[in-house]
């Protein structure tokens, strides 16, 4: 073990006091590289009084301050790249340029969020009476916190804190415990941008850290991504308490693939979505469903695409896929294959017991493949999390539709076809948050909103783009009247209101 990671709070680092530490692990090679701190109630209120006390100044600070902070932190932001890129290679597992690819996408917020001086602006109705303006505001909430899975460390913190600090709040992240290090490289950038102490904190922990953010009466808004039960939680606890949430649940994405589809582009994006970051995605296509008689042609063209890709660590760069975050999760992804036969599903490709020469205490698992997968399967009903792509097999069009609108999933989904009226049709009728039309993993661009349906989402707010500017801000209505000069006063009147 060669580092030890601590809190951000109030500009600084502050070390752990609780005596809990969690395990960092490197992927790749198995071994603890780091410890992380587990906050206690006391760490948490620390953080919670010093983001409520920035809140007083930073609220009220003017949008030039804002912004002229956060274009400074996207210039450090995007300096830092790689820098960000190997912390999350190191504790995640994912390729380098896989974690590029994810700092790009995070930028795409907080260009938004550099931008927020047209996001805010209000409205105004002049004359709506006799001398009456009303004009609608938005303002910031006060103290709010993200909590962010292992997955994408980076990128999905940066969904949350550029819009919620742009907007005027003060924000408290608790990261995975996992791979905790880019949320701390992110805190120093902030600060070097100019950041007023206490605007941003990192505080890591486990369900004590969680729970007390949820109940803390100074937190006004929870912003979460994970897994749906743990999602189901989060609104259900944070709402008793009184705050708003948005909580982004787990996925089962299905592709569609109609008989007229261009097959090699529909094989490459599958393989493309099921196991890119070794199927570690919310959004990763996890089951395709075939329509017709292109099921045998589309799996073996899936099959020979899918044996060709090369794993190994995410520090070399000919590899295409890393490993899994940890050895249980690892083992979890595997029952799944081993299970699989047993009910019902073809074992097309086991990517099971897979190791990588020199590296063999690593986390590693092959690409799996199942075919003719039933819909009361294990591997169809759960979301794997993992390299284990499910074909599905349908007659028609209409078909196909109803199973996946019969998941209680609802975040993602894609179809490939070169019918135009079959994809309209599509988009309309699949109950999914986000769609897409021969695009395999349909993530908006951040000035669009990012959620799903069903038990993919709970609260009322998707994530960025508007929503996440309405979700990071009240509304407000001020009505005024300024009476002439030589106006009489009207007098008493007990009567209702009347614009006249």
């Amino acid at each position: 073990m060669t580092k030890t990671v601590h809190h951000w709070i109030g500009g600084k680092t502050v070390e752990g006091t609780s005596g809990n530490w969690g395990p960092v692990t490197d992927p790749a090679t198995g071994a603890v590289t780091t410890q992380v701190a587990l906050a206690s109630v006391d760490e948490v209120d620390a953080a919670v009084a010093a983001a409520k006390d920035a809140f007083a100044t930073w609220g009220t600070s003017s949008l030039a301050q804002r912004t002229t902070i956060l274009f400074k932190f996207r210039a450090l932001l995007d300096a830092n790249r790689d820098a960000i890129a190997e912390l999350i290679v190191a504790e995640h597992g994912k390729v380098h340029s896989d974690a590029l690819g994810e700092v790009a996408r995070g930028l795409e917020i907080v260009d938004l969020a550099c931008g927020i001086t047209t996001q805010l602006k209000g409205e105004l109705s002049t004359q709506v009476s006799n001398r009456v303006d009303v004009a609608s505001i938005r303002q910031p909430v006060g103290v709010v916190a993200g909590i962010t899975p292992f997955n994408f460390p980076a990128m999905v913190p940066m969904w949350m804190f550029p819009i919620a600090i742009a907007t005027g709040n003060t924000f408290i992240l608790k990261p995975s415990e996992k791979d905790p290090s880019p949320s701390l490289k992110i805190a120093e950038l902030l600060a070097e941008a100019g950041l007023p102490d206490g605007v941003f904190n990192v505080l890591h922990g486990d369900k004590v850290a969680v729970d007390r953010l949820l109940e803390h009466p100074d937190v006004s808004a929870i912003s979460f991504v994970g897994s749906t039960p743990i999602a189901r939680y989060i609104h259900t606890t944070a709402s008793a308490n009184g705050k708003r949430v948005q909580a982004l649940g787990g996925a089962k994405n299905h592709m569609l693939v109609l008989p007229d589809a261009d097959l090699d582009a529909a094989a490459d994006a599958a393989v493309s979505a099921a196991y890119g970051s070794a199927g570690e995605r919310c959004m990763a296509i996890s089951a395709v469903v075939a329509v017709g008689s292109v099921g045998d042609e589309l799996v073996q063209k899936i099959r020979e695409r899918a044996e060709k890709i090369k794993i190994g660590p995410g520090t070399d760069p000919t590899s295409e896929m890393g490993p899994l975050i940890t050895a249980v999760h690892r083992d979890k992804v595997a029952s799944y294959v081993h299970g699989a036969a047993a009910e019902g599903c073809e074992v097309v490709l086991d990517g099971t017991g897979y190791t990588v020469e020199g590296h063999e205490n690593g986390h590693w698992i092959g690409l799996s493949l199942l075919d003719h997968v039933p819909t009361s399967a294990k591997a169809y009903q759960d979301e794997i999390f993992g390299p284990v792509l499910c074909v599905l097999r349908a007659e028609t069009y209409e078909e196909g539709l109803a199973l996946i609108n019969a998941s209680p999933f609802g975040n993602g989904t894609a179809i490939f076809t070169r019918d135009g009226g079959a994809a309209r049709r599509f988009q309309l009728e699949v109950e999914a948050g986000m769609v897409g039309v021969n695009v395999p993993i349909p993530v908006p661009v951040g000035y669009h909103s990012f959620g799903g349906w069903k038990d993919s989402l709970f609260g009322d707010h998707h994530i960025y783009g508007n929503d996440g500017v309405h979700f990071y801000t009240r509304g407000k209505v001020v009505t005024t009247r300024w009476p002439d000069p030589s106006e009489a006063p009207a007098g008493v009147d007990l009567g209702f209101p009347r614009n006249h």
